[in-house]
């Protein structure tokens, strides 16, 4: 398809065919996915596997704290360089992403190298397994390549990164596989679940290279020069998706650690499987977001917000079909799936992937909320909701935890996720209005207007 015949296609279109591309390859990560899971549950246990998802979630929440949402710079700042053709601004937008990238894995590993030194009997950790938790951190340096993701996105190669995922199970499984056939301690199958995580950087590093030159935008760049210059906002505006996107994803890692800290290993393993077979169930209908981000982008830099309403609609109505599917399915054939897929003693389970799935639900239903005010440049907003229900959350989990164990922190989980599907509505309606109205204010009046011709008059 030409550049002409693409943006010919109804944006619609365009999200849900790059989301197909997605879909194609996150289907095969799912099931590779849940096979490198089953592989280290079965061999380690559930004493065991608790250990290492407790260690995995540790080492990503502290990613995610340090991460910058680069991919969201990339979009929201270079969309408008890459389609006029400003080569020299572009690299600037590239320059501020990379370093962004570089001080999140600084700072990152940092954090898990000397948090697992310090804190390893806080979070329950076996004794000498703080050496092998700050091994792991290591791999927090290159967990997102975020500017590489959103150089992708604004390419239009979702077919790419369709694989990206799947890289990294695959190497995750291979590895895994070979464990649990050598029966090899937990420290080897951490070596294999990091090793998928360099994988899956190094893929998509490489991809972004290669089309940064087929472009011909690397010619003349340097990583010395001008970042934010010329570009404002542009720190605010990343600060607040780097704040924001740290809420979500350290969100589920921290509720992970929370479990395994109140009620032991065996539970935080129950947590982390239900979560990972609802996040599987709703990853379908989530992959609109990442395809919805570069449309919404190129609507805000032509400035439609009509547009923008009526592909957000859209979005919804597909996102809520998709939503009473899921729910159903997990009701109807959750506990089948958890002990086919992972054995007889992970069907207890079940009760909490119910509300896991049920709060991602939710969260399909009102996907397309947050893309709209991070695409408006109002990704403060975004923030301030998400600050607010995370805070109320994490002061009702603990005594929800104590007293109800895992359904009472399964019930908090739906009732933030409606929380904060209430919050973003009411910001994305206020912010759409309030652009109405400065398009309205722009709009020539008739005195405006000067004088018309009168056909009747002849003047």
């Amino acid at each position: 398809m030409t550049t002409a015949d693409n943006q010919a296609t109804p944006p619609i279109k365009r999200v849900l065919a790059n989301a197909g591309h997605l879909l194609s390859g996150r289907v095969v990560n799912a099931v590779v996915g849940l096979a490198y899971i089953a592989l280290t549950a079965r061999s380690l246990g559930k004493e065991t596997m608790g250990v290492l998802v407790i260690i995995n979630a540790f080492a990503q929440f502290l990613g995610e704290v340090a991460h910058f949402e680069s991919w969201q710079t990339v979009l929201t700042y270079g969309t408008d360089p890459l389609l006029k053709n400003e080569r020299t601004k572009f690299q600037q937008v590239l320059r501020l992403s990379l370093m962004l990238d570089l001080i999140s894995s600084i700072i990152g590993v940092g954090l898990g190298v000397v948090g697992a030194w310090l804190f390893w009997q806080e979070l329950r950790w076996p004794e000498g397994m703080s050496g092998y938790g700050a091994l792991y951190a290591l791999s927090i340096g290159v967990m997102t390549s975020a500017t590489g993701v959103g150089l992708l996105r604004l390419f239009d190669r979702f077919r790419f990164l369709a694989a990206e995922q799947a890289v990294s199970s695959f190497v995750r499984m291979i590895g895994c596989a070979i464990c649990a056939v050598t029966h090899a301690p937990i420290q080897y199958f951490l070596l294999a679940w990091a090793a998928g995580t360099f994988a899956s950087f190094f893929y998509i590093a490489g991809i972004a290279i290669w089309d940064l030159k087929k472009r011909g935008l690397l010619d003349g760049f340097s990583l010395f020069g001008p970042t934010s210059q010329g570009l404002p906002g542009v720190w605010r505006f990343a600060l607040s998706t780097n704040f924001s996107g740290t809420l979500e994803v350290g969100f589920t890692h921290v509720l992970t650690m929370a479990v395994g800290a109140l009620l032991g290993p065996t539970q935080a393993a129950f947590w982390r499987i239900g979560k990972q077979v609802a996040d599987g169930m709703a990853k379908p209908a989530r992959l609109m977001v990442p395809a919805l981000y570069p449309e919404l982008a190129k609507m805000r830099a032509a400035g439609g917000q009509q547009a923008m309403t009526k592909l957000a609609i859209q979005i919804a109505l597909i996102g809520g079909a998709a939503a009473g599917v899921l729910l159903a399915l997990s009701l109807l054939a959750g506990r089948w799936i958890l002990e086919t897929v992972m054995g007889q003693a992970y069907g207890a389970a079940a009760g909490v992937m119910n509300w896991q799935v049920a709060a991602a639900a939710i969260g399909v239903m009102t996907l397309p909320l947050e893309p709209m005010l991070v695409s408006m440049r109002a990704a403060g907003a975004a923030l301030m909701v998400r600050l607010v229900v995370v805070i109320c959350y994490f002061a009702a989990l603990v005594p929800l935890i104590q007293r109800f164990g895992l359904t009472g922190a399964g019930a908090a989980l739906v009732a933030s996720a409606l929380a904060m599907a209430i919050g973003m509505y009411l910001m994305a309606r206020r912010r759409l209005a309030r652009l109405a109205a400065e398009e309205d204010s722009a709009r020539p009046t008739k005195d405006d207007e000067g004088p018309k011709y009168d056909h009747a008059h002849g003047v």
